[in-house]
C-alpha cells in the first residue's frame, strides 16, 4: 500500500511504500526546495534526487532502498512533476554496542552513568543517535575537566549485505584537570576580600564547567558589574591545575528605574526605585523605591551590607512609611528594621529580623487608636522552580513568625504566625495543575490593640477570587471589616495551553479571615485567561463569589507575576 506524500518542495513528490514518517520526514529535507524547473530540467535532476534520497534513508539505517522516479509533464496550469516510488527495503540493525570508559574517567558515576541507550543491540542503525552518543561522551570529557581525553577506538562497521551493524566506541580520559586559584584583575575598585567570597570552590578541585559558570553568574547578578570575562583555559594549565582569572568592568554606581501597572486589588498603580548599587569597595549598597495607588501609598529605604557568601547573605537596615485607605480601614505604618538573611545548607532562606512599627489607625470611625511595637521575627523560605518566570514544575514554601512583649516597648502582647504553600506540576507540556494553601493566625492579651497591618483580612486577586480585595473578615456592629484571628485560604487551579504562550484556566477558591477557627468560610470559583509576557504571566479572571452573605458577586481579576 502507497502512502503519497507531498514535500515542501513545489515540483518533487515522494511516495514511500509503508508508513514511514521519519525516512519521508528526512528524504523531503536532504531534496529540499525545488521549482520553476521544465520536465526536461527535472529528467537530469532525477539522479541527483535518487542519491539523495539514499543518503536521507541510508542516516536511518536503511541502505538498501530501491527507487524508482518518473516525469508527469506540466501543463499550463501545473508545473512538470518528478515523481519518486521508495521501497525502504530491511533495515539495518545494531547487532553489538560496546562502550568503554578507561582513566580517571572510569571510577567517575557522573560520567559513566546514564549515557544514551541509543543506539541499543536491536535497533535500527540510526547515525544520528550513534553521532550523539559519541559526542556526549566528548562534551562530558570537555564539562568535567578530562581535556587529554581522546578515543582510542572509534568505529562503526556496517554490513548491509547482512543488515548488521557494530559499534565500539573506546575513550581514554586521561587524568582529571583540577581548578587553580583565582585571580582578579586590578581595575575592580572592590576589595579583593570581598571578591573571592563570590568563588565557591578551592584550589585543587576537580575541574567542572559549572563551576566557572556559577562564579560568572554570581558576579554577574551582585549588581556591581556590567561585564564579567573569566579565562580558565587548560592551555594554560601547571602540572594538571587550571589558572582562574577574571576581569570585571563596573557598572554605572546608581540606577533609576520607573513603571506603571495595574491590578484589580488596588488599581492603576506606579512604582519608582533608585539604587546604589555600591558605595564602597565593601559593596555596600543603598537605595529607596515608592508604590503609589489610590488606597496605598508608601516609601522605602534601606542599606545593604554583604555577607560571606554575598549571594545569598546580608544584612539590610530599612526605614519606611505606609498610608492606606481600604474597606473603611485607614492607617498609617512608621516601621525601622534589621534584616539578618542567610542561607542554610539545606537550601532554606533564614531571616531574622528586629523591628519597630508605630502605627495610627482608624477603623470605621469606631475603632481608633495608636500602636507602638518591637517585633523580632524569623522568616523561613525555599523555592524550587525549574524557571524563574514561567515554571512548569515545581513549589514555594514559606513561614513567618514575629511577636511583640509589654515589657519590651510594646503596647501590647502579639504572636503572629503566617504560613504559605504554593505547588505547580505540568503534564504532557499543556495541562497545568497549581494549588495554594495559606495558614496565619495571631495570639494577643488584646485583640483591639493589634493594629491593621497585624490582622488577617481575605479575599481578592491573590486570595479568594469573586471577592472584593480585603473585604473577608470579621465585621463591627456597623458592617465593617475589622480584620480576624485567623486566616484561612486555599486554592486549585486547573490550565490548559490552548496556543504558544497562551493558557486557559478554571478555578476554585475556599477560605476567609475569621476569629474562630469554626466559623464559616467563602467560596468562589471561575475562568481565566493567561497570557505569557516576557515579564511573566498576565491573569485575568472572571470569579463568580458563591456566598452572598459575605458579599460574592461576579466580579472581574487582573494581575501579574510569577505563578510560585
Amino acid at each position: 500500500m502507497l502512502f503519497p506524500t507531498a514535500s515542501l518542495a513545489q515540483q518533487v513528490v515522494v511516495n514511500l511504500d509503508g508508513d514511514y514518517p521519519r525516512l519521508k520526514d528526512n528524504a523531503e529535507a536532504f531534496i529540499g526546495d525545488v521549482d520553476g524547473r521544465s520536465s526536461d530540467n527535472l529528467r537530469r535532476y532525477a539522479p541527483t534526487a535518487v542519491g539523495q534520497v539514499r543518503e536521507a534513508l541510508k542516516a536511518l539505517g536503511y541502505y538498501r532502498p530501491n527507487v524508482d522516479w518518473r516525469v508527469e509533464e506540466g501543463n499550463d496550469e501545473e508545473l512538470a512533476r518528478l515523481i519518486l516510488e521508495i521501497e525502504p527495503g530491511e533495515p539495518v540493525r545494531v547487532m553489538s554496542r560496546v562502550v568503554q570508559i578507561k582513566g580517571a574517567a572510569a571510577s567517575d558515576p557522573e560520567f559513566t552513568d546514564a549515557l544514551p541507550e541509543a543506539p541499543a543491540k536491536g535497533d535500527v542503525l540510526d547515525h544520528g543517535a550513534y553521532a550523539a552518543l559519541r559526542d556526549t561522551i566528548q562534551a562530558r570529557a570537555r564539562r568535567r575537566g578530562y581535556f587529554d581525553g581522546q578515543f582510542t577506538t572509534r568505529s562503526l562497521e556496517v554490513d548491509p549485505e547482512a543488515g548488521t551493524a557494530a559499534i565500539t566506541l573506546a575513550f581514554d580520559s586521561g587524568d582529571r584537570y583540577r581548578l587553580g586559584k583565582v585571580t582578579f584583575k586590578e581595575g575592580h575598585y572592590f576589595e579583593s576580600r570581598l571578591l573571592h567570597q563570590f568563588v565557591t570552590f578551592d584550589p585543587g578541585t576537580p575541574y567542572h564547567a559549572d563551576e566557572i559558570a556559577q562564579l560568572s553568574r554570581d558576579l554577574s547578578n551582585s549588581g556591581y558589574f556590567s561585564g564579567v570575562d573569566i579565562d580558565a583555559s587548560p592551555s594554560s594549565a601547571v602540572d594538571g591545575e587550571i589558572p582562574v582569572t577574571v576581569a570585571l568592568v563596573q557598572r554605572d554606581r546608581r540606577s533609576v528605574s520607573a513603571g506603571v501597572g495595574f491590578s484589580t486589588d488596588v488599581g492603576p498603580r506606579f512604582r519608582g526605585t533608585w539604587r546604589e548599587h555600591w558605595i564602597n569597595p565593601m559593596g555596600h549598597s543603598r537605595g529607596a523605591e515608592t508604590e503609589l495607588s489610590v488606597p496605598r501609598q508608601n516609601l522605602s529605604t534601606w542599606y545593604e551590607l554583604p555577607l560571606d557568601p554575598p549571594m545569598t547573605d546580608l544584612i539590610r537596615l530599612t526605614a519606611g512609611y505606609q498610608r492606606e485607605d481600604i474597606e473603611n480601614v485607614e492607617s498609617e505604618l512608621f516601621t525601622l528594621g534589621q534584616q539578618w538573611q542567610h542561607e542554610l545548607d539545606s537550601g532554606w532562606l533564614q531571616v531574622l529580623s528586629l523591628r519597630w512599627e508605630g502605627e495610627r489607625f482608624n477603623i470605621g470611625n469606631d475603632e481608633k487608636g495608636t500602636s507602638s511595637l518591637l517585633l523580632p521575627g524569623a522568616g523561613y523560605s525555599k523555592i524550587h522552580a525549574n524557571s524563574a518566570l514561567d515554571p512548569s514544575r515545581g513549589y514555594r514554601l514559606q513561614f513567618d513568625v514575629t511577636g511583640s512583649h509589654r515589657a519590651v516597648l510594646s503596647d501590647v502582647d502579639i504572636l503572629h504566625v503566617n504560613a504559605l504553600a504554593k505547588g505547580l506540576f505540568t503534564l504532557a507540556g499543556k495541562h497545568r495543575f497549581l494549588a495554594r494553601g495559606q495558614f496565619g493566625a495571631v495570639a494577643t492579651n488584646r485583640f483591639e490593640d493589634v493594629p491593621p497591618s497585624l490582622r488577617f483580612f481575605a479575599g481578592g486577586d491573590q486570595s479568594v477570587r469573586g471577592y472584593g480585595y480585603e473585604t473577608l473578615s470579621p465585621e463591627n456592629d456597623n458592617g465593617v471589616p475589622v480584620g480576624g484571628r485567623y486566616l484561612m485560604v486555599g486554592a486549585v487551579e486547573y490550565q490548559y495551553q490552548f496556543a504558544d504562550k497562551w493558557r486557559v484556566a478554571l478555578f476554585a477558591d475556599h477560605g476567609n479571615a475569621v476569629n474562630d477557627l469554626f466559623d464559616p468560610l467563602a467560596t468562589g470559583a471561575g475562568i481565566g485567561l493567561r497570557w505569557i509576557s516576557p515579564v511573566g504571566p498576565l491573569r485575568l479572571d472572571i470569579a463568580k463569589g458563591l456566598n452572598p452573605e459575605f458579599g460574592g458577586d461576579w466580579r472581574l481579576h487582573f494581575s501579574m507575576g510569577p505563578e510560585l
